[in-house]
């Protein structure tokens, strides 16, 4: 194998089987993930759905299932899934995996199954970086205060939460709500109203690192295109929006600081172009990750692995 210098670490191969490459090569992989934060699997043959689950399972054991889900996906396999079903043109901002948990997976798989034919790359960023770019009085702050994520599972915009949590049990919904820190109101009907306070910051459990870690930008109502925000807070105002952030508090992020943050973001991404075939494998605490606008095809398989809530 050959290895590059970049975020992602590509390891070049010569169309053998990822899954045997990971068996033999395990620690020195996960090693390398740790110190880079992401790894590119370039030139291997992954083997399908089947071959990409046995790769997962090499490297981190069982996969996860996606749950208290923020965005459209489908399920390809077991636990194989889409990437993110929004429109080609939409792009997803900068963000790490289920940040807003209680618990989230530390490892994330993407397997190129079809590349675009323009643009679509999964663009990613250090969280190390990104921490110490920001201004020391605006982290300071959120770790004083915290952030609250507020979503609400509306009968007629995004998701429902019966979607959300893989259940239509309210009891169930509610158990699961206490088990993850979530305070959960029932809103008319076929409502709910979920808030959650989280860290800003927290400490990589294998690197020990500082890292900015939590959904305070993607779930902000300035991260939406100026028309669609416009729209949303029309229809639904403020405090119904489907995904909306907060000081710990409850107090307003002003646009302001959420325009530093994603600037941050944006100083510290890299991006490549996909090739059939591609695995991408990134620490999910180390490295965040969005989603470019694109043309043709596109498919993404996803997969996650290794719960953590350090």
């Amino acid at each position: 194998m050959k290895a590059g210098s970049t975020l992602a670490l590509t390891i070049q191969g010569n169309g053998d089987p990822v899954s045997e490459t990971i068996r033999r090569d395990r620690a020195n992989l996960r090693e390398l993930l740790h110190q880079h934060g992401a790894l590119l699997l370039r030139g291997f043959d992954v083997g399908g759905v089947d071959g990409f689950e046995a790769a997962v399972r090499e490297l981190s054991g069982p996969p996860l299932t996606y749950t208290e889900q923020s965005s459209p996906r489908s399920v390809i396999k077991g636990k194989v899934y889409t990437s993110t079903e929004y429109p080609a043109q939409a792009e997803i901002p900068l963000h790490n995996e289920m940040s807003y948990q209680a618990t989230w997976p530390l490892v994330l798989y993407f397997h190129c199954v079809e590349p675009p034919l323009t643009q679509g790359a999964t663009p990613l960023s250090s969280t190390r970086v990104v921490h110490d770019l920001i201004d020391p009085s605006v982290r300071e702050e959120f770790v004083r205060r915290k952030w609250m994520a507020v979503r609400n599972y509306r009968d007629d915009i995004g998701l429902r939460w019966w979607q959300a949590f893989n259940t239509k049990d309210r009891d169930e919904v509610e158990r699961l709500c206490e088990d993850g820190g979530i305070e959960a109101q029932w809103i008319g009907q076929d409502g709910l109203r979920t808030r959650a306070v989280r860290e800003p910051v927290h400490r990589h459990p294998v690197t020990g690192d500082a890292v900015w870690f939590n959904h305070v930008v993607i779930f902000h109502v300035s991260s939406l295109p100026a028309p669609t925000r416009s729209g949303l807070l029309e229809i639904c105002g403020e405090d119904g929006l489907p995904n909306n952030t907060y000081y710990g508090d409850g107090e307003p992020i002003p646009d302001d600081v959420t325009d530093h943050l994603r600037d941050c973001y944006r100083q510290a991404s890299t991006r490549f172009d996909y090739r059939r075939d591609d695995l991408l494998v990134v620490d999910n605490m180390l490295v965040s990750h969005g989603r470019e606008p694109f043309t043709g095809p596109r498919k993404i398989a996803v997969a996650m692995g290794e719960a953590s809530d350090a």
